[in-house]
């Protein structure tokens, strides 16, 4: 008798535990995700959430009253073609993105095989994108001064340099987009090398046999393969190409033509001291961010792909 009715209190004791473990399964991935989440919304979202509301005002930054403007200042960036001309700098970093993006691909193809000195290859290109962008910014101010390492150059091969590469508005965004491919294509590099590299080798043997170029190869076996990462890195380059700021306003304040749409926001809210209008152009800068993140999303769906 006291065997039957020990297996009903056991049987009435596990359950209950193993709800209660079942429930602390359930509750502690949220307890992890409490603080990221908390700093999360405290530093980007609530800010975010801030910035929309100043785009509607007239907040000069200092003064604790905001008059609402309703979409005035909207309407002031839309009607002024002041402040839509500076995207047309950004056509100069976006053909410096395609050169950039076509010269990481060229060099992450050949050094994905056995080619001499690879390692130290690599090593130089992906160098510079870990380089502080302040100090490549002063770097080439030296570079690119009249009669500096630039003009030296040019004049033991016997060609003429302007009289400035960073005065003369006409070569000044070419100059600029230049620094840029230098310190960024590491990055592209370095995407597309893992990518490639994760290609099974037997299909570059079975091409072989087949009597493939190299030209075949990266046709119809590397380019398929990397496909997605080709068109993430374009994506970033088109949105990093809008959203230009660190060498520019490092190496010429936006002076001589040079200013971006970011380099403009930053002077209209600590130089004008109209924050109003400058939250307004954060906004749109973050609006068409968003649309080309969808495209992306869009267009290019996501896939796994191997990087190591």
């Amino acid at each position: 008798m006291a065997t039957t009715t020990a297996r009903p209190a056991a049987a009435l004791v596990a359950p209950s535990g193993g709800a209660r473990s079942h429930q602390g399964w359930r509750v502690t991935p949220w307890l992890f995700l409490l603080v990221p989440v908390a700093l999360l919304v405290t530093f980007t979202y609530v800010p975010v959430a801030n910035m929309v509301w100043y785009s509607f005002t007239d907040w000069d930054g200092l003064d604790p009253v905001m008059n609402p403007v309703g979409l005035a200042n909207y309407a002031r960036i839309f009607g002024d073609p002041a402040y839509f001309q500076v995207f047309l700098v950004s056509l100069y970093y976006l053909a410096g993105a395609a050169v950039q993006l076509v010269l990481a691909l060229y060099f992450a193809t050949v050094l994905s095989f056995n080619t001499r000195f690879r390692n130290v290859f690599k090593g130089l290109i992906f160098f510079p994108y870990l380089i502080n962008g302040v100090a490549i910014g002063l770097v080439f101010l030296y570079f690119f001064r009249p009669g500096g390492t630039l003009d030296a150059l040019l004049a033991l091969v016997g060609v003429d340099a302007p009289a400035q590469w960073l005065g003369d508005p006409s070569v000044i965004n070419v100059s600029l987009a230049a620094t840029s491919v230098w310190r960024f294509m590491g990055l592209n590099f370095v995407l597309f090398l893992g990518a490639i590299q994760s290609i099974p080798t037997e299909l570059y043997e079975a091409a072989e046999l087949d009597g493939a170029t190299s030209w075949h190869k990266f046709r119809y076996i590397i380019l398929p393969g990397i496909k997605k990462i080709v068109g993430l890195s374009a994506i970033l380059a088109v949105s990093g190409s809008l959203s230009v700021f660190e060498i520019p306003y490092i190496m010429t304040g936006g002076a001589n033509g040079s200013a971006t749409f970011v380099i403009q926001t930053v002077q209209a809210a600590f130089t004008h001291h109209n924050f109003g209008l400058a939250s307004a152009m954060g906004v749109l800068l973050l609006v068409i961010v968003l649309v080309i993140t969808w495209i992306q999303r869009r267009f290019v769906p996501d896939e796994k792909v191997d990087l190591t």
